[in-house]
């Protein structure tokens, strides 16, 4: 009996919509992008802190930052632009401030809108996939508190928190009636597989789904729906957060059973690491199974994580490579062909 190995070209990968914000996003698409070039990036728009508040600001535009992040991460770029990307300026007006934002800011300023900006400089990095901001209207975050008090702004949310000492209870976007961007609710529709996260769960990825049209757009796909959950709770946000936690947050600000599976990290974190994220009242989220089976969610345990300058980080190779294999378990599969021992999602066998 012969056997034939091949990997499947990155052109013919799956469609991947990713939706969320932040750093887990951007890490996400640099493993995701050794996979496939059919990825679009959904991001959000509400940050209001850093070089981009000041942009958003001053210029009126929407903040350019996790937009900014997510086009690095895809970007086919020579190493001295990825270098001059990230270059932040450390004195004068613009102390502090991204080259990249602002290489952003100024395509904003000479495009008819924003998307259009994003997509003028998706064109000039040469980026795998697509960068979409989930909305081009100027939305703000407001986080509602246990006790009752509210604050408008997501980066004033973690400081209103430590000040409350009480759980969020609810994030609403203001305006409430934004509209999603339309080429994003067409990336969620034309998906096969739909990501959420990883990443801030009241900052980055719940503001995705208050834009109108993306929730619909999800419930309305056939695509495998997973949330990538953190590895660790964040300070400011989710202190003593299970997996059920998150997963049931993200239900009430959309609908129940919005997906059926949810990736963790089942890497182990070194004692010394775990001691410091204890000091600042941050820990491994812990994965009560029974409570998320309980959601309508299937728990998959993966080791996904790594430890980078001392903080617990998804691996983005690790990553990508068990949310590819899920899709690929999950998906029809080819007649007489099985997926190889070596867990390559695909490295696949011809059986004749």
């Amino acid at each position: 009996m012969k056997e034939q190995e091949y990997r499947v070209p990155r052109v013919h990968g799956p469609r991947v919509a990713v939706i969320g914000g932040g750093h887990g996003l951007s890490t996400m698409l640099r493993g995701l992008k050794q996979y496939t070039e059919n990825l679009s990036a959904i991001v959000t728009v509400a940050d209001d802190g850093g070089g981009s508040g000041m942009l958003r600001q001053d210029l009126g535009m929407p903040p350019p930052g996790d937009i900014r992040n997510c086009m690095e991460a895809l970007a086919n770029t020579e190493p001295v632009m990825r270098e001059l990307l990230h270059y932040r300026f450390t004195e004068g007006s613009l102390a502090g401030q991204s080259f990249g934002n602002l290489f952003l800011a100024a395509l904003n300023g000479i495009s008819p809108s924003f998307d259009v900006a994003v997509r003028r400089m998706s064109q000039v990095l040469a980026i795998t996939g697509r960068v979409l901001p989930v909305t081009t209207a100027d939305v703000k975050l407001e986080a509602e508190f246990e006790n009752g008090a509210t604050v408008v702004g997501e980066s004033k949310i973690f400081y209103c928190k430590k000040q409350e000492d009480c759980r969020i209870r609810q994030v609403r976007l203001i305006p409430e009636d934004s509209r999603a961007l339309p080429e994003a609710l067409s990336a969620i529709a034309e998906a096969d597989m739909i990501v959420l996260g990883p990443g801030s769960l009241y900052t980055s990825i719940i503001p995705n789904l208050l834009v109108g049209g993306i929730v619909e757009a999800i419930c309305a796909s056939d695509a495998l729906k997973v949330y990538v959950c953190n590895v660790m709770t964040q300070e400011g946000e989710t202190e003593g957060y299970t997996v059920s936690d998150h997963i049931a947050a993200i239900f009430a600000h959309s609908v129940p059973g919005l997906f059926g599976l949810c990736l963790t990290n089942s890497s182990p974190i070194p004692k010394a690491v775990a001691a410091r994220y204890a000091e600042e009242g941050a820990e491994r989220i812990r994965c009560d199974r029974a409570a998320c089976e309980a959601l309508g969610v299937e728990v998959v345990e993966r080791p996904v994580a790594t430890v980078e300058n001392g903080f617990v980080r998804h691996h983005p190779d690790d990553l990508a490579r068990e949310l590819i294999l899920l899709h690929a378990e999950r998906s029809v599969r080819i007649a007489g062909a099985r997926f190889s021992p070596q867990r390559d999602p695909y490295r696949m066998e011809d059986r004749k």
